[in-house]
């Protein structure tokens, strides 16, 4: 399995320690000023791209210090730095994609980029979003099973209109069979009961968001 780390420039107080996550990825990519948040954090990046237009010229000199290859694009272009991102990782036939700082600011921004997780699901590629406080992935129909991994919470949205047949066991509100719509709280802020859960469903695109407070 391949893994990818991409970092957009989302605000940098929502990052988690990048460094985390170093050991784990086999490759970087910084999408404009998050090239410069790799940098910044001693991380050597294998590709940094963007227009760049959000970096000082001396932050540029402190991200070519980091990076093995630039890939410069126009300000105005058909796709975001975080979309041609995605085709590298892709071409670089990465199984699995960790999206950094591409939550917070700007909301338009933030939907759109939880969109871009489901044509990567479509491809069959393990796709998620870490924030500080935050981890969110898609789920198509199946048996899938769930730890907390340090998170406080664990909630489940439909992505779809609807999601047929939702079944959670080994959790603080067990589920068997259930429907949940556009617009139903049903499934927020559960908890593991044990080390590990289950979670099931039959139809339908699922949103699994891990999350703790932060302040």
């Amino acid at each position: 399995m391949t893994r990818v780390g991409i970092v957009g420039n989302g605000p940098e107080g929502l990052l988690p320690n990048l460094l985390n996550y170093q050991e784990e990825m086999d490759f970087w990519i910084g999408a404009d000023r998050g090239a410069l948040y790799l940098a910044e954090q001693g991380i050597t990046m294998d590709i940094a791209l963007g227009d760049f237009d959000s970096v000082s010229e001396s932050e540029y000199g402190i991200i070519e210090k980091h990076t093995k290859h630039f890939d410069k694009h126009p300000a105005m272009k058909d796709q975001t730095d975080l979309e041609i991102a995605i085709d590298m990782g892709v071409k670089k036939e990465a199984s699995q994609f960790f999206f950094f700082g591409v939550t917070g600011g700007r909301l338009d921004h933030a939907l759109m980029n939880i969109q871009l997780l489901y044509p990567l699901l479509q491809q069959k590629k393990r796709a998620v979003i870490i924030d500080k406080g935050n981890q969110i992935e898609l789920f198509e129909p199946g048996t899938y099973q769930v730890a907390s991994e340090g998170y406080s919470y664990l909630s489940f949205l439909a992505f779809t209109p609807e999601v047929t047949g939702l079944t959670l066991t080994g959790f603080l509100y067990p589920l068997k069979h259930e429907t949940i719509h556009w617009g139903s709280s049903l499934c927020i802020s559960n908890e593991l009961s044990q080390k590990k859960g289950t979670f099931s469903f039959h139809k339908g695109i699922l949103i699994l968001v891990k999350s703790f407070d932060t302040v």
